[in-house]
């Protein structure tokens, strides 16, 4: 087990953001990978506080509000949303009423998001030279 980090992060850190729930296996997964690489993130648990809606607009600027949605989850099922047509408007609205909707975690690193476990795409944002990658 890697020693236990400081609550600030050194310089050298990459400011990483989580968002995600404490019962989310994805969202425990995603944290033990940056732990395990000693990297301190900034962890937001959706039970206890609301996405902000602006943040939730910085995801599906980049991803589409469809990456965002967890077509597999048993809120989505439940809700007969298999069955509806809708647009990324309606899917925003939805995925801040109920953020069990959304695909956990979701990870955040300067502009560069993802939806759901991405370690190929953190294992990069990680990487000394500090490179992008896009999802």
């Amino acid at each position: 087990m890697p020693a236990p980090l400081p609550k600030t992060p050194t310089r050298k850190m990459p400011d990483i953001q989580v968002f995600g729930t404490d019962d989310s296996q994805a969202t425990r997964a995603g944290l033990r990978f940056f732990r395990e690489r000693r990297v301190a993130v900034h962890y937001a648990d959706l039970r206890k506080r609301a996405i902000a809606p602006g943040e939730l607009r910085r995801f599906v600027e980049r991803l589409g509000a469809r990456a965002l949605l967890d077509e597999t989850s048993k809120p989505y099922r439940e809700a007969g949303l298999e069955h509806l047509q809708m647009d990324d408007r309606a899917i925003v609205e939805r995925l801040q009423r109920d953020p069990r909707l959304i695909r956990l975690p979701l990870v955040r690193h300067g502009n560069e998001v993802t939806a759901g476990r991405a370690e190929a795409t953190w294992a990069v944002w990680l990487r000394p030279s500090g490179g992008s990658a896009r999802r």
